[in-house]
């Protein structure tokens, strides 16, 4: 890539390669979808954020939003839609194309399950949220972990401790709250686990506003970023 290319894209060149580098597993990095051009006809295609670009800041900036949601995010569905011709699972929704394809993993999976876990990350987060939640959840999450502070804990620690590029999840398994971490593209759904919330820790999720702070960014998201009605519906 060139120094005119990469001025182009607005970004100096270690922005770029950054994000470049961490767009997706086995992706050449794609062109920029405009977000006005996110539809959500199909299980398959990309859902309009659920708030403006610029409603996390400053926690998330737009500037971030446009290149993970309408770069990343959206280059994740449109090789979904590529790849999906000749596997077997023509028809099938998202979630059940995820779990169909986890034991094989390779492109359609690792695009698969990176289109779901971005989906749901955005419905995780609204503008004014985090703190701690209430009701049926905040006693499923005591009854788990011992009370909220000792979860936050549990969940910071494991997201932040997700060696590369991952995420950090609080799921239902088995009647009770569990936190794991995975990596790449994996996901709970692969293992048989509800997820109830998510954070991305992919590098593209949060250099462009903290850098290599990640704690910084997971501890913004809990104060400020949760959205804990969307959580508590994800609970059986």
């Amino acid at each position: 890539m060139n120094d005119a290319k990469v001025e182009a894209t607005g970004l100096n060149r270690r922005e770029f390669l950054t994000l470049a580098g961490v767009a997706g597993v086995g992706l050449a990095v794609p062109t920029l979808f405009p977000l006005a051009d996110a539809m959500a006809a199909t299980g398959l295609d990309q859902a309009p954020l659920p708030y403006d670009k610029a409603a996390l800041e400053p926690v998330i900036s737009a500037r971030t939003l446009e290149f993970h949601y309408g770069k990343h995010h959206a280059a994740y569905v449109a090789n979904v839609k590529k790849l999906l011709p000749g596997s077997g699972l023509e028809g099938k929704s998202l979630e059940e194309i995820v779990k169909a394809s986890a034991a094989k993993g390779g492109g359609l999976f690792n695009n698969a399950a990176q289109s779901w876990n971005h989906a749901f990350y955005w419905k995780c987060m609204k503008p004014g949220g985090g703190g701690a939640p209430t009701g049926k959840l905040a006693a499923a999450i005591s009854a788990s972990f011992g009370g909220f502070d000792a979860f936050r804990k549990a969940f910071v620690g494991a997201a932040a401790g997700q060696f590369g590029s991952g995420w950090g999840w609080l799921v239902e398994e088995g009647g009770k709250l569990k936190v794991m971490a995975t990596a790449n593209a994996d996901t709970p759904l692969a293992h048989g686990a509800t997820p109830l919330l998510v954070v991305d820790v992919w590098e593209h999720a949060y250099y462009l506003d903290y850098q290599n702070r990640r704690a910084d960014y997971l501890n913004a998201f809990m104060d400020k970023l949760v959205n804990w009605d969307f959580v508590a519906a994800n609970l059986k």
